[in-house]
């Protein structure tokens, strides 16, 4: 009893991250229907002038910006684009990175030489400018957004897949597909990557994270979708406004909600990892 009563314990954080998850899944699908307000629309008080950078009141529950724009509004429609963002580069660079590990792994040679120097090229390339670069360079749309972020999250998943292929593919279930013929796709994707799927769903968790992270960050500096607002955008948009100082209510909000995401990521894939190691819970 006590063994349990600390695992439950310990995933307290688990479930509270699963719950912001959640919350801000259903949050990005049906925000932009529900909110009261175009996020672009500038707004009047009852007495007719524009609403500039008004606090929080019962008029605006989260304030408005130096154009008048309601803050709650602006919100609703920017967590679906971060919620994007951060879901589908996570993915595909999840996928990404988990192939390029099982094949390194698996064949090794000259193929494994090739792409973990590749990898190792990737790595050495820092992270913030080199995104920078790509958005400046192919557009800002929230595609090419992505797609920036897909071809640097993915590097550190395919070297912890690679490592765990080394040691699956000498097990004697592997050796005997081996002697039974089986192709080296089906051994692949049939007998090692169920194995390190508790793996790719650990780090599905963490590329969503720094996905959301690095959206945030290329945003902030004026490199994200201008189309598309987001967590990021809304806090370009108050930087270049100069009121960061003054308008507490236009920087607060878009950060607990990217501080938020990002902790509930990391706690969910933390509760995760006990549940798939049952070592941890020992500890």
């Amino acid at each position: 009893m006590a063994t349990q009563a600390r695992i439950i314990s310990r995933h307290k954080f688990g479930l509270f991250g699963a719950t912001v998850i959640l919350a801000f899944g259903i949050i990005g699908l049906i925000g932009p229907l529900v909110a009261p307000h175009g996020p672009w629309e500038s707004l009047r008080d009852a007495n007719g002038k524009l609403a500039i950078l008004r606090p929080p009141s019962s008029e605006f529950l989260l304030g408005t910006t130096s154009m008048g724009r309601d803050i709650l509004s602006q919100m609703l429609y920017a967590t679906r684009t971060t919620v994007i963002i951060g879901l589908v580069s996570g993915l595909i660079s999840i996928l990404i990175g988990a192939n390029i590990g099982l094949i390194s792994g698996y064949y090794g040679g000259r193929l494994d030489e090739v792409l973990m120097r590749f990898t190792d090229i990737i790595y050495g390339m820092p992270f913030l400018p080199f995104l920078i670069v790509l958005i400046a360079l192919f557009g800002r749309s929230l595609w090419f957004v992505i797609i920036a972020i897909c071809c640097i999250v993915w590097r550190t998943s395919a070297r912890v897949v690679r490592a765990q292929t080394l040691a699956i593919k000498q097990r004697q279930f592997v050796l005997a597909a081996k002697a039974r013929g089986c192709s080296n796709l089906r051994i692949i994707y049939r007998h090692i990557m169920p194995n390190i799927l508790p793996l790719l769903l650990l780090y599905t968790a963490f590329n969503i994270a720094w996905s959301v992270l690095a959206e945030a960050s290329a945003s902030f500096l004026g490199f994200g979708d201008p189309d598309n607002l987001s967590w990021g955008g809304m806090l370009y948009s108050l930087w270049i406004s100069g009121k960061i100082r003054t308008a507490w209510w236009w920087f607060a909000w878009p950060s607990i909600c990217i501080i938020l995401l990002v902790s509930a990521l990391v706690f969910v894939s933390r509760a995760y990892e006990e549940v798939a190691n049952p070592r941890l819970q020992q500890r």
